[in-house]
Order: structure tokens, then sequence, then C-alpha cells
């Protein structure tokens, strides 16, 4: 089970990286063109909120079945495995946070701009810390 788990978790956050950055380049792009915000813009980001959120309900099953989770908390002076028990998992718990809080906010905006300035904010910086948490020696 932890096999499928872990690889399930490694190969969901491709397509969930995938999404999320197009997302953020989406409401880049209809922030500095000043477009209408639509129906499919909404989608996008939605899709994303929900990859993210699938990839994070994942992650917590892995971390509690994983010899690298759970159950190397304590060691903090191995630098990679403070990375996958500690770090990894908090950080990335923060930025999904943040991509929530994004979507939350922008259902209360009307103005388009406002709605794609939120989403910039909010989902970019998940983004960014996603991407400072992943442990690339695993990845490739």
């Amino acid at each position: 089970m932890y096999d499928f788990i872990q690889k399930f978790h490694s190969g969901w956050a491709y397509l969930a990286l995938l999404v999320l950055v197009v997302a953020v380049v989406n409401s880049f792009i209809g922030m500095f063109s000043k477009k209408e915000f639509t129906s499919k813009d909404r989608k996008i980001a939605l899709f994303a909120l929900i990859a993210i959120h699938i990839q994070l309900l994942v992650g917590i099953i892995l971390y509690f079945v994983s010899p690298l989770g759970f159950d190397s908390f304590g060691q903090m002076s191995d630098r990679a495995l403070r990375l996958t028990s500690l770090e990894h998992p908090l950080i990335n718990i923060i930025a999904i946070i943040l991509i929530t809080i994004g979507w939350s906010k922008h259902k209360k905006l009307v103005v388009s701009e406002s709605k794609f300035k939120t989403f910039s904010i909010f989902y970019g910086l998940g983004l960014l810390l996603i991407l400072s948490r992943i442990p690339w020696n695993m990845w490739f």
C-alpha cells in the first residue's frame, strides 16, 4: 500500500503543479491585460484548488504510512529527513492554506481586476512555497 500511495503522491504532484502554474499564469495574464473575469478563469482556479487539495490528502496519508514521514520526525540533524518529515509537510500546508484563502477571498470580490490580483497573490505565493519545499532529489 505504501508504494502505491507514494507513487500516486509523486505522480499527482506533476499534474497538481501544472494546473497550479496554469492558474497563476492565467491570473497574471488577466490582471495585466485587464480582461473580464469569466467562468473559464474561475474553473481554472477551481481545478488548481481541487488538484492541490487532493495532493494534500494523499500527502497526509503518506506522511503517516511512510518511514520518511512521522516516524523520522525527531531526527532533525539529518537534512533529508528534516525536509521530508517537517519542512515539506509544514510549508506545503501553509501554501495550501494561502491558496484556499485566495479562493475564498475571490468569491467576495466584484471587480475582475481584484479577482485576478487575489489569485495572483495567493496562488502565486502558494506556488512559490510549494516549489521551495519539493524534495527535488527524489523527483529526478
